[in-house]
């Protein structure tokens, strides 16, 4: 009996890796002579590269970076081999950067990821892979390409600082100091929204309100899109508003493919990929996966979709240990995911149900192996 353990974090309680942990330490109770393998995942979110380089036992890069208001911080990316890199924009360009009374995305830039991917281009990475969730800025990446030498210049040719407000102000783009060494790179944008450029889907009023933008603000920031969209099209040939993913991450996301030829992928997909995780369910019995929360959302996108359509594709049973099951839970078992255990054993409040974690994670966790030697013993 082989067992194979992919499970998200439950955010606040439980890391993906001690889950496996607590799968281990049950599974061997009920099945003292079983294998098992863990393997640490995440969806493309806070936590992604973490999970990667633990994954693949890679080596974390620390960096000194340009923050959201242009204050330095300490952020980091990942080496998973001599080539290929993963980072988070939210590192250096997140909004828990920003003090809750500071945020204002007319003033935040996404320079600090422009220069995490610069330093990895100077240490030699050629595969980068990029997660834009949590960003703290609408800038539409323009601090992010000034970083890597493309210059944004107003109606006098002066360059732009490279904030959210300079994007009306944009006339013409320079793209002659754009670093050569982008043109021998692979990029992998991880991204799981649909947003377009601009309007009432797009990067400004999708998500610009919870990054500080009053109605004002808002007004004058989509203003300053619908510039740099035009800018874009007239410049280089591709209307941003027909591109699915262009507003992800305050409009990072357009930057990243006019500028580096980035692709969008599904984060959980590319994880997947990077971790090798199709190879691992080689002679595997079962995998355990999980979230902290399973709702109809985790159809699109999320660990348990991800895991579960590549157990589905190989042949493999899935089944889900989860904190809390919500409206639309069911739709899972169509992406190969067979059943769900909730760890929640009684009647509790939310803070007796986090609180004791740990615990009741476990006692679901030795429920599910009980119950497949239940099921074992049927079938003899």
């Amino acid at each position: 009996m082989k067992f194979l353990f992919a499970s998200d974090s439950f955010k606040g309680t439980l890391s993906s890796q001690r889950t496996g942990e607590l799968l281990t330490q049950a599974a061997r109770e009920i099945f003292p002579d079983c294998s098992c393998d863990s393997i640490e995942v995440a969806d493309g979110g806070e936590g992604t590269t973490d999970a990667i380089l633990a994954a693949v036992r890679g080596e974390r890069i620390e960096v000194c970076v340009q923050g959201p208001l242009w204050e330095e911080v300490r952020a980091f990316y990942g080496k998973i081999d001599n080539c290929r890199a993963v980072m988070e924009m939210a590192e250096a360009s997140g909004l828990p950067l920003v003090p809750e009374g500071k945020r204002d995305p007319e003033r935040t830039t996404s320079y600090g990821t422009g220069e995490l991917i610069r330093d990895a281009l100077e240490k030699g990475f050629r595969d980068i892979s990029i997660a834009i969730g949590g960003s703290a800025t609408n800038d539409g990446g323009i601090g992010c390409m000034k970083a890597l030498g493309v210059r944004f210049l107003d109606e006098n040719g002066a360059e732009l600082n490279g904030c959210g407000a300079d994007l009306i102000n944009i006339r013409s783009i320079d793209v002659s100091g754009l670093d050569p060494r982008i043109a021998e790179c692979r990029f992998t944008v991880m991204c799981d929204v649909k947003n377009p450029l601009c309007g009432k889907d797009g990067a400004t009023y999708t998500f610009g309100k919870q990054k500080g933008g009053t109605p004002e603000k808002l007004q004058r920031l989509e203003a300053g899109m619908c510039n740099y969209r035009n800018i874009l099209q007239k410049q280089f040939g591709i209307n941003m508003d027909e591109v699915p993913g262009a507003g992800a991450a305050g409009g990072l996301g357009a930057s990243l493919m006019v500028f580096l030829h980035g692709r969008l992928r599904s984060g959980i997909e590319t994880v997947l990929d990077l971790v090798g995780f199709d190879q691992k369910l080689q002679g595997v019995s079962l995998v355990v996966t999980g979230e902290g929360a399973v709702d109809w959302q985790s159809v699109f996108g999320k660990v348990m979709q991800g895991v579960g359509m590549r157990c589905k594709k190989a042949g493999i049973p899935a089944v889900a240990i989860v904190g809390s099951m919500g409206n639309g839970a069911e739709d899972i078992f169509a992406c190969g995911i067979q059943s769900i255990m909730t760890t929640v054993n009684a009647p509790m409040v939310l803070d007796e149900a986090l609180g004791r974690a740990e615990e009741l994670y476990l006692s679901a966790a030795r429920r599910l192996f009980r119950l497949l030697k239940a099921g074992m013993e049927i079938a003899e």
